[in-house]
């Protein structure tokens, strides 16, 4: 007879908590700002002991790594974004149109919760350096995510011929970056669908043999 594996409810519990504190940081960090939030502030607002938040964290600048990751993610789950399964469904996309419509709608995803944190990622660095030093130096991790995106789009039978993989990557890296969004989006009053559309269509007069594919 075949035994089902229960929940661990203080797993469970404890990944709870962790969510909880992190959206409570990230609503105080966007309210009010990096430098002026305690982590006693945080605790309240998540319902926690502070001495959880310390447990859980060790420091703020820790938490705020922790903001940072889960919103480019879209949760508190420990898997890279490579790892994702709509990254690796898109990298194995039949055609360069399908993958290419599913990079950027994946994308654009991603740049809809981080696109509005930039300015207090760009504020927290000033106001504490040590900020930076919470990610491993290195290329830029959104530029290795594109990079892998144009090696598997290197292989499609409708990729632009004599398009290199350091190009394609170049283009996605380029045109689907915060700042870019910011500006069609934030500036300029673009809803995201319609930024997301203009992306796809950009990038794939650029990338495939098929601009109308996808």
């Amino acid at each position: 007879m075949s035994t089902v594996k229960r929940p661990d409810k203080r797993t469970e519990r404890s990944r709870r908590t962790r969510e909880k504190i992190v959206e409570a940081a990230r609503e105080l960090f966007v309210a009010q700002g990096y430098g002026a939030t305690s982590l006693r502030e945080v605790a309240d607002r998540a319902g926690v002991a502070v001495q959880t938040v310390y447990f859980v964290f060790g420091n703020k600048r820790t938490l705020f790594k922790d903001v940072v990751d889960a919103t480019i993610a879209g949760d508190t789950e420990p898997v890279a974004l490579m790892d994702r399964e709509w990254f690796r469904a898109a990298c194995a996309a039949p055609t360069a149109a399908e993958q290419l419509r599913a990079h950027v709608r994946g994308t654009c995803e991603i740049l809809s919760r981080v696109a509005p944190i930039m300015p207090l990622i760009q504020a927290a660095a000033a106001t504490d350096p040590e900020i930076a030093a919470q990610w491993p130096a290195g290329p830029d991790p959104r530029y290795t995510v594109h990079h892998a995106a144009a090696e598997a789009l290197s292989g499609k039978p409708d990729v632009r011929p004599g398009i290199s993989v350091t190009t394609a990557a170049d283009l996605l890296f380029g045109l689907l970056s915060p700042q870019l969004y910011l500006i069609f989006v934030q500036d300029r009053g673009w809803s995201p669908d319609r930024w997301e559309e203009w992306a796809y269509a950009t990038l794939a007069t650029q990338l495939c043999t098929d601009a109308t594919g996808g």
